[in-house]
């Protein structure tokens, strides 16, 4: 008995959208089995007699693709069942395959994904793939992204990484781009929505290939003590936490600046100061000097109405990981400018933000001779990871010796 394998408008169904969805049609010995595609069409872009999408069909290529894929996948099945003599029904034909079409355009994929990370409280995450899918965007001419993931191949992310650099973007900036694009492209896999023979990520394309190294951002000792010791009670309320933000920061392991704006007074341990990094996750237990407790200290008041150490986030008024992380990222802003501020009245040339703070703790403790296990190379180069890792090995004792050398 022939089996045949065709695709079909389904017009006696109309979708919510108005569409009729387009259906696979496996037929063997007078049995029928429909199954969706998970694309559907208005019916007078539909070619009854043909049965494929008319010229006039928006997303016809799209469409065309999801249906030759299908097609092609399903008759494989039937020539390999037929070559062991199995026996088989077009029912248990659809039951049976290995996996399941979710064909999906890289514009659905994208808005859905974003929209899964924000309702799980992923916001950095969903932020980074929003950014990822507006330079796709403007990548297509500001088109919507209706192409599969299959067409991701070298060529096109070679094409993508000559379109940026026209732009001015350095190294640093396409290597973000492009391992962005790989996670979601391995997601799209996990997901079903592209063979993972298909992706172009590895020996076609290599992302490692982009140099990412970036140029210290350590101030020397004398410069930080320039800061720690500076006296800022004639500023403002805004220059004074920065000043107090970068101090502790700079005390307390190099926290970062997310990390600041989390701290509750749950987090203060036995005179020790312990969390979870909001961006690895790694769990961080360092000793609270005396002036790092003063520098908490001086925001007591603020705590007790809104449950942070610091004057960032309000526990009344940011609740959502999306309100969070939109204060956190004005604050910081703002801090930064500050601290621009305070290094042209302290005449220090170089760069002061929040984040040099942090490289700064493991560069004076570096010079300091500190053991290079518990201050990690990793630090002003590839990976902040490393550190947190190195860190993370040696006991209390150790790291506490070791921080006697920030003052």
């Amino acid at each position: 008995m022939k089996t045949t394998v065709s695709v079909v408008c389904y017009h006696h169904k109309i979708l919510t959208n108005g569409e009729s969805p387009i259906m696979l049609r496996i037929c063997k010995g007078g049995k029928r089995t429909m199954k969706s595609l998970g694309i559907s069409v208005h019916a007078r872009y539909w070619d009854f007699a043909a049965n494929q999408p008319k010229r006039n069909c928006p997303n016809r290529n799209y469409i065309q693709q999801v249906i030759l894929r299908a097609v092609g996948e399903c008759n494989a099945l039937v020539l390999s069942k037929e070559a062991m003599q199995e026996e088989f029904t077009p029912r248990t034909l659809v039951h049976e395959s290995k996996e399941e079409i979710r064909a999906q355009s890289v514009e659905e994929f994208y808005v859905k994904l974003i929209a899964d990370l924000k309702a799980q409280g992923a916001v950095g995450t969903a932020y980074a793939y929003q950014n990822s899918y507006g330079v796709l965007r403007s990548f297509n001419k500001g088109r919507a992204l209706t192409y599969t993931f299959g067409t991701i191949d070298a060529v096109f992310l070679e094409k993508f990484e000559v379109w940026m650099r026209a732009r001015g973007n350095k190294d640093t900036t396409l290597s973000f781009q492009m391992r962005t694009l790989r996670a979601v492209f391995n997601r799209a896999i996990k997901a079903k929505a592209v063979a993972k023979e298909k992706n172009p990520f590895g020996e076609e394309y290599k992302v490692s290939k982009f140099d990412t190294r970036t140029p210290k951002r350590a101030l020397s000792k004398e410069e930080i003590m320039k800061i720690v010791n500076a006296d800022c009670s004639a500023e403002s309320d805004l220059y004074r936490l920065a000043h107090d933000i970068f101090v502790f920061s700079y005390l307390c392991g190099g926290i970062a600046f997310v990390d600041v704006a989390n701290l509750t007074p749950a987090n203060i341990v036995d005179g020790r100061l312990s969390y979870k990094r909001q961006k690895t996750h790694g769990a961080i237990n360092i000793p609270l000097s005396e002036r790092a407790m003063r520098i908490i200290e001086r925001y007591a008041d603020y705590c007790e109405r809104a449950g942070y150490l610091f004057p960032i986030l309000d526990g009344r008024l940011h609740i959502t990981p999306i309100q969070k992380r939109n204060r956190v990222h004005k604050v910081c802003h703002q801090v930064n400018l500050e601290l621009r501020k305070l290094a042209q009245n302290l005449k220090i040339s170089a760069e002061v933000t929040t984040y040099v703070a942090r490289h700064s703790f493991a560069t004076v403790l570096k010079k300091s001779g500190v053991n290079i296990g518990i201050i990690s190379e990793a630090l002003g180069h590839h990976s902040l990871k490393t550190t947190q890792i190195y860190l993370g090995a040696f006991e209390n004792s150790q790291i506490d010796a070791a921080m006697q050398n920030l003052l």
